[in-house]
């Protein structure tokens, strides 16, 4: 059964609304209160719930749009619905544009149960979109959740591969390589020495080798600082790929470890999207600092992107740069446009810097 608030001054006019109800056969519980005082007290958290309301527009001393700023402003969501007597289209629409569900005329009262189910019906399917879009963001924010204890256990994961790499491969690596040179030293049969000269060669190579995913799994040189790994970064970038890369800016103060990881792991990927795809020949890289954020800006000369390219399902990298940022409250932007190049901008909050250093701190 129906629990209707009936907001009127006029007990003839509650007894024609009740007869509607009943003509229509709704089952209702209507309520009848006369002052916004006892309106209010109807709409308590104590007192019991109501599914709708139906309201005059003209009552003693105050009017029904009146209660409806009130119970707005109070954080209800009911159907509200103006039952009065002829008031004017212009009235009618500013109240409809102001939220109120409907109006009905008193000389057309057969018209409210109609009104009064459709006005239900919309409230409940506001309900339900409501509810979906908690659910929807709840689930958004595991999800985040999930994505960053994912992430860190990664880094963490890649952190302890690199530190076996250094010390058992590196160290055996190491080892191999003096004995060998002991050997060349002492050797004197030149086939022999030829051996040993190729096996130092490809120990040196092994050695490289290590190190160089030992610095891509963890770098070693972040423990410096963000700038310093970036200008790493960047020059061996350059290096290898003969491509023209320069970092710019300057940061004014220590930032956490994790922003540290998500700025250098998004620079990182963004040159290798550049040597892969965007077919470019510099590479400008602004770091800063200002106004509580870290904004690290990568800008190319490449060929650029259109819109439906970055759209592809199967962008993971991208999407991973994206869920990256956001897992320690940033946002990334990409400006693109065919031809003119592309620009990744990443901007990542430090008013949470603390927190981040606390909780890897206690893991």
């Amino acid at each position: 059964m129906l629990r209707l608030l009936h907001l009127e001054d006029n007990p003839i006019d509650h007894q024609l609304v009740l007869r509607a109800l009943r003509r229509a056969e709704v089952e209702a519980q209507v309520l009848l209160v006369e002052t916004l005082p006892a309106f209010q007290a109807a709409l308590a958290p104590e007192a019991a719930p109501v599914d709708a309301v139906l309201a005059d527009y003209h009552l003693g001393g105050f009017s029904g749009m009146q209660a409806w700023e009130w119970l707005q402003a109070s954080g209800r969501e009911l159907p509200f619905i103006l039952v009065s007597g002829a008031i004017g289209e212009a009235t009618v629409a500013d109240a409809m544009v102001r939220g109120v569900s409907d109006y009905v005329d008193k000389n057309q009262l057969s018209r409210l149960p109609h009104v009064l189910q459709r006005a239900l019906e919309l409230a409940q399917t506001r309900r339900a979109q409501a509810e979906a879009a908690r659910e929807l963001a709840a689930s958004r924010q595991r999800l985040l959740e999930l994505t960053e204890h994912l992430q860190t256990s990664i880094d963490r994961e890649r952190a302890d591969i690199a530190r076996e790499i250094h010390d058992d491969i590196g160290g055996a690596l190491a080892a191999v390589k003096l004995d060998l040179a002991w050997l060349a030293r002492r050797l004197q049969d030149a086939e022999a020495l030829r051996h040993v000269h190729a096996a130092l060669a490809m120990t040196e190579q092994a050695l490289g080798a290590s190190q160089r995913i030992m610095r891509n799994l963890r770098p070693a040189v972040l423990d410096q600082g963000l700038m310093p790994a970036l200008d790493w970064l960047t020059r061996t970038f350059a290096e290898r790929t003969g491509l023209q890369v320069q970092l710019r800016g300057r940061l004014q103060s220590p930032l956490a470890p994790r922003l540290e990881m998500v700025a250098y792991r998004t620079v990182q990927e963004a040159l290798t999207n550049v040597l892969k795809h965007a077919q470019a020949r510099r590479v400008i890289i602004d770091v800063s600092d200002l106004e509580g954020h870290l904004m690290v800006e990568i800008a190319d000369d490449g060929r650029g992107a259109r819109a439906e390219d970055l759209a592809k399902e199967r962008s993971f990298g991208l999407l991973g740069l994206r869920e990256r940022a956001q897992s320690v409250g940033g946002w990334l932007d990409v400006v693109t446009a065919p031809g003119q190049g592309m620009t990744l901008i990443l901007s990542l909050p430090l008013d949470g810097a603390v927190a981040l250093s606390t909780e890897e701190d206690e893991a």
